[in-house]
This record gives C-alpha cells, structure tokens and sequence, in this order.
C-alpha cells in the first residue's frame, strides 16, 4: 500500500525533525510517531526531554531515546540510591539537566555517583527533597560546568551546603534557594564573591537581612532578583540595589512587609531598564514619588500590584510612559474604576495579560473598550467582578481572537447567553466558571461544541450543570486535561460515563457528588488513564467496588483524595498497595476503615508515599512501628 505521506517522506531528517519539535501537546506528538515507520525514527532521533514515572521502564526508555540532554525523575516515586545506578551508565554523556524533584530517598552517595558519572550536566533541580542537606550539596559541588542549580525547599541546606556549591560551580548562572531557611547573609555574601556570573537568584521568604542586599548589589550580570517574603528587608536595603546591579531587568518584592513606598522609588530611580516588577501585597498606597518614578521605565512590560491603593495619577502616567506593558496585575486593588482602565487602555494597545481580580467597580464598559483596545489580549481574570454580563463577553468574542484564558469565578452576571458568546473564542485553553449559579447545560453545550482547544475548565459549584453538558464537552473538548466538577449536585454515573472519553485528562475534581457510584468512578478510572490527581472527596456512594477500579487502572495517579468516602479496610489496602505513583494522599474522615486497616494500608506504600493526611484522633492509634517508617523514608504526615 502506498504511504500516504510520499512528498513529507523526501523531506531530510533535519526538515523533519524540526516539523516534529514543533508539536508541544502530547496527543500530537502520539499521533506523530503511529503514522509510519520513518516518523517513529524521526521521533527517537529528535526527542531531547525525557520524564519517566515508572522506575521500571527508566533503563529501555534511556536505551531507546540516545539523545536526550534532559531526564527528569521528580515524578518517579522509588529512586534511590541505588535505582541512579541504572541511568548514570547510560545517559552519563549526553544529560545536560538533571531533574530530582521530591527524592525521598537519594542522599549524597547516590548524588556522588551521578556527579561522578554525568560530567556534562548544566543545571540539577533537587527541590522539595527533605534528605538534601550540606553533604548532598557537597556531592552536586563537584559538577564544575553547574550554570543552573534549584534547592527550593531544600531544608537541611545551610550556609556551609550553599558554601560548597559557590566554591565548586564557578560558573553558576541561575540558583532558586527559595524557604532554603538556614541560609543566612553570610551564605549569600559567599556567592556574591564567587559567582559573578550569577543572573538570576531566587532568596524568596529566606531570613536575610539588608546585608544580603549591600552583596548582592555587587553581582555584575544580576538580571532577575525574586525576594517575595522576605520580612527581615526594608527600604535600606533597596538603596543598596539602587546604584547595584546595573543590568537588573526583572524584579520582585512582593510580600516583603518591612519595604515602603520610598524604597520603591529609590530602586526604581536607579533602574531605568527594569522590564518587570512585582511589588504586589507589599505596599499599601503608592506615594506620588514612586509614581513618577515609573516615568523613567520606557522599558517596562510587566507590573503587579496585587493588593495595592492607587490614584488616578498611577493610571495616567501608565497610560502616557509606561505604552509598551504587555502584563498589568492589579488582584484586589483599591481604586481601580471605568475610568481609569479605559484611560491606561487607551495607550496601552499592547497588553496581553490583565488581572482584575475583586475589581468590584468593574463593569461591562471598561472590559468592552479592553476588548475594542487590546486586540492581543491573552488573558483576563475577572474573579467577583459582579457586574460583567454578556455585552462585555460578546465584546471580548469579537475583538479578541487571541484570548487563551478567562477567569470569570463568582461573576453572578454571566449566564447561558454569555457563554454562546465566548464560544466564539476558538483559542480559548482555561475557561473558571466557579460559582456562576445561572449557567446551565445549554451554554455548556455551547463551549463544547465550539471551543476545541480548552485545556482547563472549572464548573465549581455550578448547580445548573448536568449530564447532558458533560456529554458535549466529552465528544467536543477532547483536549482537556483539567476539570472541576466539584458540588455540581446534578451529576451522575451517567455524566461520569462522558469523562471517561476524555483520554487527555489529568486533574479531576468530583467533591461532593453524591449523585455518583461506584459505576460512574469506574467509568473515570477506565477511561481516564492519563489522571494524576483525583479529588472526590464526600462522594459518600462510591463503595469498594470504585476504589478497586481505581487501583485496577489509575496507575498513573500522584494525588488522591478519598476522605469522607464509604472505603473500607479491604478496598483501602487494595488501593494503597496498587498505585504505586501515588505520593500525596488524604485520609479523614474514613469511617468504614479500623485502625488495624489503616496501618496495613500505610505499610503498603510507606516506601513511596511522602504526603499523608490522617485525623488527629489517629496519633496515638497506629503503630510506632508504622509511624517511624513513614518518617524515615521523609513521609510527611499532617494531622487534622
């Protein structure tokens, strides 16, 4: 049989490979490699990323994809230091990026042998590790080329850990330390000393003082500074930035409590390049100083002041010197009026992100001029901005053909007619209709036949919403991967059914449906392989006959939230031993499961889980025996 594709066949390798680096979604990038023989080729050849979830399959996946220069494991639940064994061999030449998110169980002789082995690596992501400490950063020193190193949550590394890291890895280029909460300034004032090539540095909610800042003004090439919560700096020191960091192009100060509106201005005053700022939940008011102060970033595309008192003034010297903003975060901000956006929106054509977020003034008339304006809009969020009805909507369908995401939480206005008009908006990809009680199936009906590629869609809440819609986003909305359906009380196994053609789906949330059996969490589970977090909470008719439907298909699961259902000992134990990606669990409220069934279930994952909810009354129930094991492998276990 001739092949169906003969002129794409002639094509080059190199021709072909660039067609297949251009497909980012991965029901694309299957469809690609079942067409024939030469495009699976093309895909072993081209794929350079490689993310394994199964500890099993690390060695034949390694061996079948040669050129991969990044691997990340955060989602492999088992590795060890043993299991690195099986790649360092393997991938050691090629690997670039290493990424070991959430490792449990690696500590620093099996980071020694992947440093040892893996001499070409660039940048190492160990965050959310609770074993890294000083020795595991001691083993990371020793990749000399690290230009990029990520410890956020990294909480046994001190300023001796950071210390070998800055001495090893000269050519550090980018390091996130973020609640790395031993560091001190004296850590940072190393770094500042020993890597000079340093452009981007993340010290979010760290307890360093202004002295961190007096070094860090003295890094040449700094680019990106993100400080968000750091409480113990003030407007001090800001004045050291300001004559510092003269490429200084991004930065943040959200949440930094001790910072005022003068030591705004001074940092701004000396970095008239600064292309984004976020000072939101920082400052209360903006004073008229540092309000003029933003006359002098012609540079400027992204600002947020989520939280934040502003005058007319703050408009009108956006809107005249500030013509190139492409973001405007302005979540829970005092002051924001019709005036003043169709003022900013006026110069400011070019916006393509908008947060407006608790806007409560907000009405159709400056979103439908945003729309008429800002013809490459992006994306909009008007969470409780009650007064938005279908004429804005309408507005925002015909003028905004670029618009991806929609945030209309809590907007009591929106209704049936407002989503035919959204369903216009083709490109649209997240779509958060929480809390819109006076939506129903027939303006679902209508975005599921319409917009093809949503990826997120959030009916929180929404009571009018039934069977029937689900049946149209299931046949229409093929790509989706995220969705809440939760409280929507009118569901059943039957609109279950529909989720269960969803293929791409990976988030899930079914709280509180009480209408749903066994049958129709069967259905998900079957359907749905590709789901990695499911919240049903207080679905108190799913009985053992769903759980083990869960553990017969939903291999894939990383979080589960089961509290409040009618699981027992047996399904429990089923389910917790099955799901072996399973990290993140919770378990309140399980009236049916005895003490002697939660301790054999917790057995049965006590070596991969690393995040456990249980009641408080359970403290002093379950085996000490149970309880050490799930410490010493890093289990974290919150009582509530």
């Amino acid at each position: 049989m001739p092949s169906p594709f003969p002129l794409l066949l002639n094509f080059p390798d190199e021709i072909l490979i660039r067609v297949r680096q251009s497909l980012t979604h991965h029901s694309d990038s299957m469809s690609w490699r079942l067409v024939c023989k030469d495009f699976h080729r093309v895909d072993l050849i081209s794929r350079k990323a490689l993310r394994v979830r199964r500890i099993e399959f690390l060695l034949s996946l390694i061996a079948k994809f040669e050129n991969i220069d990044e691997l990340d494991l955060s989602v492999c639940s088992r590795i060890n230091d043993g299991t690195v064994s099986i790649f360092v061999g393997f991938a050691s030449s090629s690997l670039r990026r290493l990424i070991l998110r959430r490792s449990a169980g690696l500590s620093y002789i099996g980071l020694e042998k992947v440093t040892s082995h893996c001499t070409g690596l660039e940048m190492v992501d160990m965050s959310y590790s609770w074993r890294f400490g000083d020795r595991e950063a001691a083993a990371v020193s020793n990749c000399e080329g690290l230009k990029e190193v990520r410890l956020d949550k990294c909480l046994g590394v001190t300023d001796v850990g950071l210390a070998r890291i800055v001495v090893g890895c000269g050519r550090l280029e980018r390091l996130s330390l973020k609640w790395c909460l031993q560091v001190s300034d004296l850590g940072l004032e190393l770094l500042c000393k020993k890597c000079f090539n340093l452009r981007f540095l993340d010290l979010s909610y760290l307890k360093v003082t202004n002295e961190s800042l007096r070094s860090i003004s003295s890094l040449p090439k700094l680019e990106t500074l993100v400080m968000a919560g750091c409480l113990s700096v003030d407007d001090a020191g800001l004045q050291f930035l300001e004559h510092g960091c003269p490429f200084l192009k991004k930065l943040d100060i959200s949440r930094c409590d001790g910072i005022s509106s003068y030591g705004l201005t001074s940092i701004l005053r000396g970095h008239d390049g600064l292309e984004q700022l976020d000072a939101s939940y920082c400052i209360s008011e903006l004073s008229t100083d540092s309000i003029y102060s933003l006359k002098n970033l012609k540079c400027l595309k992204a600002i947020r002041l989520d939280g934040t008192q502003l005058s007319s003034t703050f408009f009108n010297v956006i809107s005249v010197h500030c013509e190139y903003l492409v973001e405007l975060g302005l979540s829970k901000c005092l002051g924001v009026t019709d005036a003043n956006i169709i003022q900013l929106i006026s110069r400011c054509i070019s916006l393509k992100v908008l947060n407006l977020t608790c806007c409560h003034s907000i009405t159709d008339a400056a979103i439908s001029k945003t729309a008429t304006s800002c013809l490459k809009l992006m994306s909009l969020k008007l969470e409780s901005c009650n007064m938005i009805t279908e004429r804005s909507l309408d507005q925002l369908a015909l003028n905004c053909p670029s618009l991806e995401e929609l945030d209309l939480t809590d907007c009591c206005g929106v209704n049936d007619k407002g989503l035919e008009c959204l369903s216009r908006c083709s490109q649209l990809l997240s779509l958060k209709l929480g809390l819109c009680t006076n939506i129903t199936d027939k303006g679902l009906i209508k975005i599921g036949l319409n917009c093809k590629r949503i990826h997120e869609l959030d009916l929180y809440r929404c009571l009018g919403i039934g069977d029937a819609g689900l049946e149209a986003l299931s046949s229409g909305c093929k790509k989706l991967m995220k969705l809440n359906l939760s409280y929507c009380n009118k569901l059943t196994d039957r609109g279950m059914g529909y989720i269960g053609h969803l293929e791409e789906l990976c988030v899930l949330e079914i709280r509180g449906l009480h209408n749903v059996t066994s049958v129709g969490l069967t259905a998900v589970a079957a359907g749905c392989k590709r789901l990695v977090d499911l919240d049903m909470k207080q679905c108190q008719n799913v009985d053992d006959a769903g759980f083990w439907a869960l553990a017969s298909y939903a291999h894939n699961l990383r979080q589960l939230n089961v509290s409040s259902c009618a699981v027992s000992d047996v399904g429990l134990c089923m389910m917790m031993g099955n799901l072996t990606c399973l990290q993140d669990v919770k378990l309140v409220n399980l009236n049916k499961v005895s003490v002697r069934g939660f301790d054999l279930a917790l057995r049965t994952c006590c070596l991969r889980i690393k995040k456990v909810k249980l009641h408080a009354s359970l403290r002093f129930m379950l085996s000490s025996e149970t309880l050490e094991i799930l410490n010493a492998w890093g289990c974290k276990i919150r009582w509530d």
